[in-house]
């Protein structure tokens, strides 16, 4: 009987990782295709690019600021309940979103309900991954990211060729219901392990090391070790946050904007390359953090992105490295979206994962003011994307050092001091 609930166990659990990428792709959009609205939302509403612009800042601080509530919720109610939740108010976003006659209401509804609908998901997916996959936490945290990122290739010709035809009020209306059922199903199939399954699903790897206990997130917050990991992941987040937020700015500062490569534009070549890298590296070195430790893994990891950080900046103005070199810089970041929330539940436990990582995801929302807007200002400041370029390269190399010579004896040191 035990081993017919092992097996069963293991079994069902990767059809929650399917459904869990399922649902991913399905919220990825209102980030990724962001930028095929904003032209004909400036004409519809009459609006400047920087007002129209405010709406994605929205999005984004609530979707990570508000992380710890949402998570708080899903611990509390269950994940299928609130992630039908996130689901509705995700399509809800779109769908009065195409009704909108001024920026204000575009805040309220794409902005503030998708921020929300879109985090209870991706908070809800992530920490269900890490309790359903103790022996694989890396890899399928890294998959289910991964969906995150890639769903949007899925969408983005479709959603492009609907605004060409119909315009951007039918193709926020149309999508949106599409976005709002695929959601709905996914999170029809997607619950926790219960106790029994728990027993049955295997063991962290021993090259990495697991906390017997579950620690509250009240508890969680006194402990250096998060704090640490917590500045770790906010220099990671700017570091790749910069490089998204600013990549027209500097295609067009380096003359690569026009250019073309192998018969394609180079800057939206250069973006597919990135998505497909941002969404590769999730699973991989999740992967490998199952097998050489996240701690070593990260020092890989970031030290590779800092490499071709380094690398692109001096080769910025040559086209073809211009693209393959940011490709390379993403294929170093994106996998702090699987390495984090692995190595904060080895610490801290499963029993409150959901709420523990929506603590740690608020470091995104850091990430992305440091990288957007404190970047463009220094930026202006200076006249020259130099300073830019050291401060975030030094972050990679510090945060990769902290990684192997700082979280590792913290970590070791507090599991040493848990009670038995």
């Amino acid at each position: 009987m035990g081993q017919t609930k092992k097996v069963t166990a293991r079994g069902y659990r990767w059809w929650q990782m399917v459904f869990g990428v399922i649902a991913m792709m399905a919220i990825s959009s209102p980030q990724y295709v962001w930028a095929l609205f904003t032209s004909d939302l400036e004409r519809s509403l009459n609006a400047t690019l920087a007002e129209v612009q405010v709406t994605f800042a929205i999005l984004i601080v609530a979707q990570t600021f508000l992380s710890p509530c949402q998570g708080f919720l899903i611990d509390k109610f269950g994940p299928r309940l609130l992630l039908s939740v996130g689901a509705i108010l995700t399509s809800l976003s779109w769908v009065l979103a195409s009704y909108a006659t001024n920026v204000w209401v575009l805040y309220g509804t794409y902005g503030l309900l998708g921020g929300v609908g879109t985090g209870i998901i991706y908070v809800g997916v992530v920490g269900l991954m890490v309790q359903w996959f103790p022996d694989k936490r890396g890899f399928a945290v890294g998959m289910v990211a991964a969906g995150y990122g890639f769903g949007a290739i899925i969408t983005t010709f479709a959603i492009s060729a609907h605004i060409a035809e119909s315009g951007v009020s039918s193709a926020l209306f149309v999508y949106g219901l599409g976005i709002g059922v695929v959601g709905l199903i996914a999170a029809q199939a997607m619950r926790r392990p219960t106790s029994d399954e728990v027993d049955n699903l295997g063991q962290v790897q021993a090259a990495n090391i697991e906390t017997t206990q579950s620690y509250k997130s009240s508890e969680m917050l006194k402990t250096p070790v998060f704090w640490l990991m917590y500045v770790m992941m906010t220099m990671m987040a700017t570091s790749g946050l910069m490089v998204i937020s600013q990549m027209g700015a500097l295609a067009e500062n380096f003359g690569i904007h026009d250019a073309m490569v192998w018969g394609m534009a180079a800057l939206p070549l250069a973006l597919t390359i990135d998505r497909i890298g941002n969404g590769l590296t999730r699973p991989f070195f999740g992967w490998l953090s199952d097998r050489i430790g996240r701690e070593r893994t990260m020092f890989i990891a970031f030290g590779l992105e800092g490499v071709a950080m380094t690398l692109w900046l001096f080769t910025m103005d040559n086209p073809v490295l211009f693209i393959l070199l940011s490709g390379l810089v993403f294929f170093g970041w994106g996998e702090i979206f699987s390495l984090f929330p692995s190595v904060l539940t080895d610490t801290f436990g499963t029993k409150y994962a959901t709420t523990n990582y929506g603590f740690l995801y608020t470091a995104q929302g850091v990430g992305s003011v440091l990288g957007g807007p404190l970047a463009a200002y220094l930026l202006q400041v200076t006249g020259s994307w130099m300073p830019v370029f050291i401060i975030v390269i030094a972050m990679n190399f510090a945060t990769a050092i902290l990684a192997k010579w700082w979280l590792v004896p913290m970590r070791q040191k507090f599991m040493d001091q848990a009670p038995k």
